[in-house]
Order: structure tokens, then C-alpha cells, then sequence
């Protein structure tokens, strides 16, 4: 078993790798840079070391800077959580070589699965169904791009190879607007990801955001534990997550949760996984695969009683699945609200700043995953995610009524937050019917 892992990342969620590591007996180090000497996880870790200034490229985004730290510390593994660089192969290849640990996929299931084109080829090679597109990277040949256009039918969206995040997409209603859409995405896919190769695909005018979380391996065993909708989105970034989807039939569950078990054992995965489907009129549009934890994972441990974090470090030492997906059982219904450092009087900009009150919910069902406290100061350099509010109830109306009772119980003061929202939504008719599409949030908030 691993003695000594490495949290490379911060906040919320290194404070959730450290909580499963102390359940394992496995000592912590916390990585940190100059910015985050303060966080909550760096107090509480067996060891910290610093690894760099605020700037991400030169702390949490630096591959030296992170073995390093693994080197003087003695670590036997590194946990990358979820963005900076969860999702970077070469990263991974680097940690496996140096004799650590990489708690995550393998090296060629990230880079297969980090290349849209490439994910969406390996998907019909499984089986798993994909959005109708042009299948491979295009190429400096109008006539052609027009070709694939006319042949899958407008709107279609010109989308970045290398792209996450909501960045490198661009829709095109027309002939007149493809070549210039494809142009300026190629631009900023080279700018934004270090590769300039984009794809097109149908867009889907009313779609859902429906994901489904899997556990592999790596030795034969591989699951699913359902889906998770997460269409309540403003600018491709999500807001508000929920297990299971409402709608979602358990015949339409069985059928995509197969298919996404099939190609996790066809391509030989390992770790935790998330397949992520657009959704429309019945049927699954296969979009990506994010090779690691999800930030919503939460949701689908309430709904399943599985600790995920805990799982994905088991299978990186080597123990295999201890269920097979007959074990899985889906209880009650989780909601998952993000709680945002950010201004809504402004166009919900990032508000950094001193947090002066914090008083967060609790009771039966009610479970907050943050890294703030009173007097905690939000760093502007980063990602203004502060926390999660995550309940459980056994029906959604319970859950909806719990996560109401949460948000008017929950004070954070001294900067801008978008608590008033997550009530909003939470008392919008779409919302508590079920089933709104991923344009709905943007509408109800005007955005265009």
C-alpha cells in the first residue's frame, strides 16, 4: 500500500484527498505555492513544501516543481485531483518514470482520450454512440469542409482537437460563415491548447449534459455508477449537478452505462472516469472523457455510498475493484451546488478578497466540500470555485427542499458569492420540473 502521497493541487479538493488518505493511513504531503500558504489542507498535512510563486505555470502547472517536492519528501505517489495537471500525459509518463505512483490513468489512456478526434474514433471503435461529425481533424481544403458541412446539416459547431473548459468552439449556421469559423477556431485552439487541429460536429439545439462516472482497474474489472445530469451551465461551465438524471429511465441507464463499461475495458482503462453525453430526444451523444475525478463527484457518492477518492487511490496501488457493478445500487437523489467567488451585479466576474463570516450549513443529508474559513483571504489567481453544498434526500423534491434549506442557512461575507443564484435556480419552475436543457440557465439569466 502506498505509505506517503503528494496532493499537487489545492483547495477543496486537496482537502478531500487528504480526508481519504487519513482514512487509508496513508501520511500527507500538502504542495503549495506562495499564494496558498494559508489553506486549510497545508495546516493539516503530515508535511508541506512550497513549490513555487502564485503564477500557476510556475508552481501547480510545473512538472520539476511537483517531483521535486515528491523527491525531497520521500512520497511514494502523486494525486493530481482535478485541472492544472490532471489531464496532462506527458506529466503522468514523467511520474511513473521518476518510481511514483500516479494516482489516475495510464499515460496512453490520457493522451487517447485528451485528443477529441482520437476519443471520439476509439468511442466507435467500442461501440458508444457519437455525435454525427467529421470524424477526423480538417484540412486546409474548403471544398471539402463544405462537403462535410452540407453532409451533416447546419448549425454545425468547429470545434478545438485539444479543447476543454467551454473554450475552442465556435457554431456555424451557415456555408458563408464556415471557412472564417474554422479559421479563428484553429487560431485559438493553437493559442489556448498548443494544437491547432479542430473537428466539426452537428450541434444539437436543445441538448442536456449527461455524464456517466465509471471505476476500472485496469485488471479485468471495470463499472458504472450511473449518471449524472449537469445542464444547469452558464458559459459551458457548470453550476448546479445532480445524480441521477431526472428522466432517466433505468433501461436507458443500463444501456449507456454498458457501453461506457465496454470501452473502459477495451481500451485496458484505469482509475476513475467520466463519459460525458449530450442528450437529446432519447438518444446519447458521446463529447469527451475527462480521465480523472470529477469536480461534481460528490453527487454520485451520496447516491451510491462509494468514496470515489478513496477508490481511485486503491486501484493505483494495485487492489483491485472490491464490487462488481451487481453491488451497485442507486439510493435517493444528491444535488451539488457551486459556490462561486464572484460578483452577479457584474456580469459574475471573480471577486477575491477577505472573507470576514463564514457559516455553513448542516444536518441530516447536508454535506459541504470547501477549503475557506472566517479570515480566509480568496487569492485572485485562481479558479473562484470556493465550495460545494452537496445534500441528499430520498426523492430530488426532498433534496431540492434540503439544498433550499442549505443555501438560506449558508453566510459567507467580505466578498461577492453567487449563493443568491443557487437560490434562484433552486426555486425556478424549469428547474424543479426536471430535464431543462444546457441553454436554459443562460436564457433565464439573458445571457447570449
Amino acid at each position: 500500500m502506498i505509505q506517503k502521497l503528494l496532493i499537487a493541487n489545492r483547495g477543496e479538493i486537496a482537502l478531500r484527498i487528504l480526508r481519504a488518505c487519513r482514512e487509508l493511513g496513508i501520511r500527507t504531503v500538502a504542495a503549495y505555492s506562495e499564494a496558498d500558504r494559508s489553506l486549510k489542507h497545508v495546516a493539516l498535512a503530515d508535511e508541506s513544501v512550497c513549490i513555487g510563486p502564485a503564477a500557476s505555470p510556475k508552481s501547480y502547472l510545473s512538472p520539476t516543481a511537483i517531483l521535486s517536492a515528491a523527491e525531497i519528501t520521500g512520497a511514494d505517489a502523486i494525486h493530481p485531483g482535478y485541472g492544472f495537471l490532471s489531464e496532462n500525459a506527458d506529466f503522468a509518463e514523467r511520474v511513473e518514470a521518476c518510481g511514483f505512483i500516479f494516482i489516475g490513468p495510464r499515460a496512453d489512456s490520457i493522451r487517447l482520450m485528451g485528443d477529441k478526434v482520437s476519443a471520439i474514433q476509439a468511442m466507435v471503435k467500442a461501440g458508444v454512440p457519437t455525435v454525427p461529425g467529421s470524424g477526423k481533424p480538417l484540412i486546409a481544403n474548403d471544398d471539402e469542409n463544405y462537403a462535410i458541412a452540407e453532409h451533416i446539416g447546419y448549425p454545425i459547431i468547429v470545434k478545438a482537437a485539444g479543447g476543454g473548459g467551454g473554450r475552442g468552439m465556435r457554431v456555424v449556421h451557415s456555408k458563408e460563415e464556415l471557412q472564417t469559423s474554422i479559421v479563428l477556431t484553429q487560431t485559438e485552439a493553437g493559442v489556448a491548447f498548443n494544437n491547432p487541429e479542430v473537428y466539426m460536429e452537428k450541434f444539437l439545439q436543445t441538448p442536456r449534459h449527461i455524464e456517466v462516472q465509471v471505476l476500472a482497474d485496469g485488471q479485468g474489472n471495470a463499472v458504472h455508477l450511473g449518471e449524472r445530469d449537469c445542464s444547469m451551465q452558464r458559459r459551458h461551465q457548470k453550476v448546479v449537478e445532480e445524480a441521477p438524471a431526472p428522466g432517466i429511465t433505468q433501461a436507458e441507464r443500463d444501456f449507456i452505462g454498458a457501453q461506457c463499461v465496454n470501452a473502459c475495458l477495451t481500451m485496458n482503462y484505469r482509475g476513475a472516469g467520466t463519459f460525458e453525453f449530450l442528450y437529446e430526444k432519447g438518444q446519447f451523444y458521446f463529447i469527451e472523457m475527462n480521465t480523472r475525478i470529477q469536480v461534481e463527484h460528490p453527487v454520485t457518492e451520496m447516491v451510491t455510498g462509494i468514496d470515489l477518492v478513496r477508490t481511485q487511490i486503491q486501484i493505483a496501488a494495485g487492489i483491485p475493484l472490491p464490487f462488481t457493478q451487481a453491488d451497485i445500487t442507486l439510493r435517493g437523489h444528491a444535488i451539488e451546488c457551486r459556490i462561486n467567488a464572484e460578483d452577479p451585479s457584474h456580469n459574475f466576474m471573480p471577486s477575491p478578497g477577505k472573507i470576514t463570516r463564514a457559516h455553513v450549513p448542516g444536518g441530516i443529508g447536508t454535506r459541504w466540500d470547501s477549503h475557506i474559513y472566517g479570515g480566509y483571504v480568496v487569492p485572485p489567481n485562481y479558479d473562484s470555485m470556493i465550495g460545494k453544498l452537496i445534500v441528499h434526500g430520498d426523492t430530488r423534491e426532498s433534496a431540492i427542499a434540503r439544498m433550499q434549506g442549505g443555501l438560506s442557512e449558508m453566510v459567507i461575507e467580505g466578498i461577492k458569492t453567487n449563493i443568491g443564484l443557487q437560490r434562484e435556480i433552486m426555486m425556478d419552475e424549469g428547474f424543479r420540473k426536471g430535464g431543462a436543457n444546457i441553454h436554459y440557465l443562460e436564457k433565464k439569466l439573458g445571457i447570449h
